[in-house]
């Protein structure tokens, strides 16, 4: 799981400038409305909004933006004209990339996501191109503030986790993707502190690719992610070390 706890460094990382200048609100913002339009504002009915709620939380989003947010979802309006679309396709050096998106026009994300690709040394492909080469996964990420990680990473397995990375920081949790709630109460339980909770799309396998592929790819993965619409990207090449040094940087 290393190549995906990399991932998590530099959502991280990324995910603090975002806040800065307010790209990230939008974004959750976006989510809890389609969730809550899909499945009602009440998050203890609504598994998909509970954990779009806390990831907002996570980001100290206001509360009064994500009530708004609620009410404009189970409300219909706005978050009505939103459709979830992912887009499939590749960075230099063959990279299999995903983006989920959220739009209110198909037609102008779709040539926006093309060009930025085409701009970027990449391609957008046909649906069910890349798509075989992820799965969906239930990601927990607990800090470890004076807890001993193997005995946090058997809570978890006893919990229903398929796997724990304890070499990342935070330590990272995978389940399945239904399971991803039930694990997560019982760790909240058991008294372990959850940074967050979310369902993600994960790599089966991961390939290597030479430092100035990878930096090429995590330029395309920028640029797409700074689009209005896109909501989150992954990829299934390994970061090496060198770059991951230069982003934490960045």
């Amino acid at each position: 799981m290393s190549g995906h706890s990399k991932w998590s460094q530099i959502k991280r990382q990324k995910g603090a400038n975002d806040a800065k200048r307010g790209a990230v609100f939008t974004k959750v913002a976006r989510d809890i409305a389609i969730a809550a339009r899909a499945g009602g504002g009440d998050p203890d009915g609504n598994f998909k909004l509970r954990l779009a709620i806390e990831k907002a939380r996570a980001v100290n989003m206001p509360a009064d933006n994500i009530k708004r947010a609620v009410e404009r979802g189970a409300g219909g309006g706005e978050a009505e004209q939103f459709e979830e679309i992912t887009y499939e396709g590749y960075g230099p050096g063959g990279v299999a990339i995903i983006v989920e998106a959220a739009t209110d026009n198909k037609n102008r994300t779709a040539a926006d996501v093309r060009a930025i690709f085409t701009k970027h040394g990449g391609q957008l492909a046909g649906s069910g191109a890349v798509a075989w080469q992820f799965e969906q996964r239930g990601v927990i990420s607990l800090p470890l503030t004076g807890q001993d990680a193997d005995e946090v990473a058997l809570l978890a397995i006893d919990a229903g986790a398929d796997d724990v990375d304890t070499d990342a920081d935070p330590l990272e949790v995978y389940t399945a993707p239904t399971e991803l709630e039930a694990v997560r109460r019982q760790l909240e339980t058991a008294g372990v502190r959850i940074e967050s909770a979310e369902l993600t799309m994960q790599a089966r396998n991961t390939i290597e690719v030479d430092v100035s592929k990878a930096r090429a790819n995590l330029r395309l993965i920028e640029h797409l992610e700074d689009h209005d619409d896109v909501q989150r990207v992954t990829a299934n090449f390994e970061i090496p070390d060198e770059v991951l040094a230069e982003a934490a940087t960045a």
